[in-house]
């Protein structure tokens, strides 16, 4: 067995193991907190609601194991077993330029992965969201959805990819910094296009009316010095029960986003308070951190590349055959299995991310009422169907966000 082979099955076994053990973790600490609200909710939240929370997530976690083992089973096929062998080998021989057939070759194997992923999708929205009520969607927009997402990833990403694959081969030993350059200027551009040319394929984006909540809105936006291109309302309930607002958008392109569930659900006050949330992350430079963050782990990740894409044992040890060695080949590989290595980093980014959500309540704190935020984030985690009793290393490994518990006992220290 190639010792590469080896050392991949090693971090595999352990991230799956990890994953699955924390998972059961997971799994008992919700159940055994289910029969009582914790005490820090008590008057805010009913133990009906707190039941349905904890059902909730003991359903989305089963069907995450489910996943998992899916997920793993379809990566060894692919690798060790020979798909993305089979694939190249397919495509090579049908076609003479090697940069379209390992274009093809990558899009076959996403195209299977895709097809893979959509029971799982089908069962978590028409299942466990129908069964708890917060499903809106249909098979019809469901259907709509999956093909509009496979056209928008062959018209942007297959250009992209054989951009990539062409400096690949034609710029030398240095091809790893353009790529990477290529990259990171698509994925701003992208950002930036969004709000304006994405985003409608899939919702109706609907100018905020004028009233009391939008003066609320913008004199908050005025006392921060926050200048956005609108404020809209998303038609997000026609295909879930869940709330949510948000930013998007870079420059002079960046809009204000509100879910039409969320504004039905919460006031004026609060609303404001929740904006301010998301205004502290941009205020404090979160966006342009994790940005620069996601650039620098890019470039490693093309440099790591840039020396395997020369090494035999990278292709043999994952089961391709050194006829089959291409740029195209490594690139695929390394986008598969890199996850299996850097799962072990995920504690590390979520405990930078939960404290730039500490950051943004600070800033909702001073900028709105403290208080109005904690009994909108209350309103939110309950009608969200939000655990507020989740395992601490689960949460470790996993949450963004700090732990409702924690999260609410922060801001009543600023209250």
């Amino acid at each position: 067995m190639n010792t590469f082979t080896l050392f991949f099955l090693i971090a595999l076994i352990l991230s799956f193991g990890i994953e699955f053990w924390l998972a059961k973790r997971q799994a008992n600490h919700v159940a055994a907190h289910r029969g009582e609200v914790p005490e820090a909710f008590l008057a805010s939240v009913s133990l009906d609601a707190h039941q349905k929370a904890a059902d909730y997530t003991l359903a989305k976690g089963k069907l995450g194991d489910v996943d998992r083992i899916v997920g793993v089973a379809v990566l060894l096929l692919l690798t060790l077993g020979g798909g993305i062998n089979l694939a190249f080998s397919c495509w090579s021989q049908m076609l003479d330029s090697p940069i379209l057939a390992g274009l093809l070759a990558t899009a076959s194997v996403f195209l299977i992965m895709m097809l893979v992923e959509i029971p799982t999708s089908l069962y978590q929205t028409f299942v466990i969201e129908e069964q708890f009520g917060f499903n809106k969607s249909t098979i019809q927009q469901f259907a709509k959805d999956q093909a509009l997402q496979l056209a928008l990833g062959a018209a942007i990403g297959l250009p992209l990819l054989a951009l990539i694959l062409w400096v690949m081969d034609s710029i030398g030993s240095s091809w790893w910094l353009w790529a990477w350059a290529i990259l990171m200027g698509f994925s701003l551009l992208m950002s930036w296009l969004f709000p304006t040319l994405i985003a409608p394929l899939f919702n109706k984006f609907t100018p905020m009316e004028d009233g009391s909540l939008k003066d609320r809105i913008q004199n908050l936006l005025a006392r921060c010095g926050f200048n956005s291109q609108g404020i809209f309302i998303m038609d997000g309930s026609k295909r879930s029960g869940h709330g949510n607002a948000y930013f998007t958008g870079l420059g002079n392109n960046k809009r204000i986003v509100f879910y039409d569930n969320l504004v039905n659900s919460l006031d004026e006050e609060e609303l404001e308070a929740v904006l301010a949330h998301e205004l502290g992350h941009f205020k404090r430079k979160h966006v342009i951190k994790m940005l620069i963050a996601s650039a620098i782990m890019s470039l490693i990740g093309f440099a790591v590349l840039g020396w395997l894409i020369d090494q035999d044992w990278f292709y043999t040890g994952l089961g391709v055959s050194i006829e089959q060695k291409s740029n195209a080949a490594a690139l695929m590989l390394f986008m598969l299995v890199s996850s299996t290595f850097t799962f072990f980093m995920q504690p590390i980014t979520a405990f930078f991310q939960r404290q730039f959500e500490f950051e943004a309540d600070d800033f909702a704190a001073q900028n709105s009422q403290a208080s109005k935020m904690i009994s909108g984030l209350v309103k939110l985690y309950e009608e969200n169907a939000s655990t507020l009793t989740p395992d601490p290393l689960y949460s470790a490994f996993h949450y963004s966000h700090p732990p409702a518990a924690i999260r609410i006992a922060h801001l009543i220290a600023k209250a």
